[in-house]
């Protein structure tokens, strides 16, 4: 009898048969009472296979007494109780690095639509509104200040790619990082000299509502807020009255504190841009994605170093 692996999600566009050669795969999303799989298989499960939207709690972690790794298909583990592995010496794998520059590629995107009006242009024309006149302007990111909120590997790749259209970048984290971004330690300094911001940061209860009523205030009137990294980053309620009262210009949003319920108030908003977490969703990354995965799995029941644990 094969291990068994029990899989949240269908590894992206790679899919999982390379995994099935190896493991009996217990695949939630085709069982119709999924709870009921688990416990038949409780004993046998080795490897947990799953993506930031699936929880895996300590309560599933405890009740897996043969579990071995967590593989997650995303760069964020706060979908993951880390301590609950920790006690039972459960590795956890992740996907750094080869999403980086995808999910950059999406802050910017947003940037630019929030900026230039780029959806809002879209329906003026398709509803006919051109006819009667023109779109409102959109503003310059040339010559402005962006903070980013979190300079790890996607923040970086943001910083580079702002800089390209003459963007002043500075940063906000918990530590300076050798580089020549001017270094704020105080996000509510940071927002009041910035004309933008885009959050980068992981998720988790060290940035939970980071983003809160003070930093939009700050922000200002006419500051443009993106959020390519969690939602739990931004005090959503907060956002969506600093959004109504002309607190904070425009938001782009990938992310939202409850996907995929996004509050209506923001759906009717024209100078709000949504995105259905896409951060990384390409062909080409989502399945350089699903290799790192079955690398890291492959690699921790070969008895071969995990190419990229988290470490807890």
């Amino acid at each position: 009898m094969k291990p068994v692996l029990l899989a949240f999600y269908n590894n992206g566009p790679l899919g999982t048969s390379d995994l099935e050669e190896r493991f009996d795969l217990i695949n939630l999303w085709n069982e119709q009472d999924p709870e009921a799989a688990i416990n038949s298989n409780r004993d046998n499960i080795v490897a947990i296979l799953c993506k930031n939207e699936n929880k895996i709690s300590r309560k599933l972690i405890e009740a897996l007494p043969n579990l071995e790794i967590i593989a997650t298909f995303s760069v964020g583990v706060d979908h993951i109780d880390m301590e609950a592995a920790k006690e039972r010496d459960v590795k956890v794998t992740n996907t750094p690095d080869v999403l980086c520059q995808e999910t950059a590629d999406t802050g910017l995107a947003l940037l630019l639509a929030v900026a230039r009006r780029v959806a809002e242009g879209d329906m003026f024309v398709r509803v006919g509104k051109w006819h009667n006149g023109n779109l409102p302007l959109g503003v310059t990111l040339a010559g402005k200040t962006i903070g980013v909120v979190g300079l790890g590997g996607i923040g970086s790749k943001v910083a580079k790619r702002c800089e390209a259209f003459e963007m002043n970048v500075v940063y906000y984290g918990p530590r300076k990082k050798d580089v020549a971004y001017p270094y704020y330690d105080d996000i509510n300094k940071m927002a009041h000299d910035c004309d933008m911001m885009i959050l980068t940061c992981p998720g988790g209860e060290a940035t939970a509502n980071l983003i809160d009523a003070n930093v939009l205030e700050a922000l200002g009137s006419k500051g443009i807020l993106v959020n390519i990294a969690r939602g739990s980053v931004v005090d959503e309620p907060a956002l969506v009255a600093a959004l109504e009262n002309g607190t904070i210009a425009a938001a782009g949003l990938d992310v939202f504190a409850n996907e995929p319920n996004v509050p209506e108030t923001l759906i009717s908003m024209d100078n709000v841009v949504l995105l259905p977490h896409i951060g990384s969703a390409t062909i080409e990354t989502r399945t350089l994605m699903g290799q790192l995965v079955i690398d890291n799995i492959f690699a921790h029941f070969d008895g071969a170093p995990l190419l990229t644990e988290v470490k807890i």
